[in-house]
């Protein structure tokens, strides 16, 4: 483990090489698992302010959730997570005619231009995927989550050469900073320094 500012590092985010291959999975980490996305309480608000242009463009099936428990649930845990259809969709999935998930939040964001709001392209849990967060007392641990349905990503990513860290540069900056990101960087250097190539 690392220590960076106030979070937790694990050497894993260093080690492990990733890229997410979408015409190989088809997005389907949006329609897969048991759990909704963890999400902020920024976020909710920020996506109830959205919700009457994105209602639309959702699945009856989504929109009936919604009605009935709102955007978001809290899991088991407590975590505030995305509502989901059918204990698995993401209430703001959509699937094209070749099969191919897409997210209706970030399909707003990048049709907006300068009118997006605060930049919010996604969940900060959705953009840092396979990267998840997680309480460690005063401090936040930043932890690689592996998952089956990624297995095409990871080989992707070792053939490409790329570090998990520098796949998930946009979603890290974005949420610790860019000094926080630089840090990191060092640090990734450092190690590899001492302990040779990626794996």
């Amino acid at each position: 483990m690392i220590l960076i500012k106030d979070t937790i590092v694990s050497l894993e985010i260093l080690e492990k090489e990733f890229c997410c291959d979408i015409d190989h999975c088809k997005g389907c980490c949006c329609i897969e698992g048991d759990a909704g996305a963890p999400v902020t309480e920024e976020e909710e608000r920020l996506l109830n302010a959205m919700l009457p242009e994105l209602l639309p463009q959702m699945t009856k099936e989504a929109r009936e959730v919604v009605e009935k428990q709102g955007i978001a649930y809290n899991d088991p845990s407590g975590e505030r997570v995305l509502s989901i259809v059918n204990d698995k969709d993401c209430i703001f999935v959509r699937t094209d005619h070749n099969g191919w998930c897409y997210c209706l939040i970030e399909k707003r964001f990048s049709g907006l231009g300068d009118e997006r709001i605060s930049g919010f392209k996604k969940p900060i849990s959705c953009h840092l995927y396979p990267v998840r967060l997680t309480k460690v007392g005063n401090m936040t641990g930043v932890e690689y989550h592996r998952w089956d349905i990624c297995h095409s990503s990871r080989q992707l990513g070792h053939k490409l050469h790329l570090p998990l860290y520098k796949f998930l540069k946009e979603p890290l900056i974005r949420r610790f900073g860019q000094e926080w990101y630089d840090e990191l960087c060092l640090t990734a250097s450092e190690w590899q320094k001492q302990n040779g190539p990626l794996r």
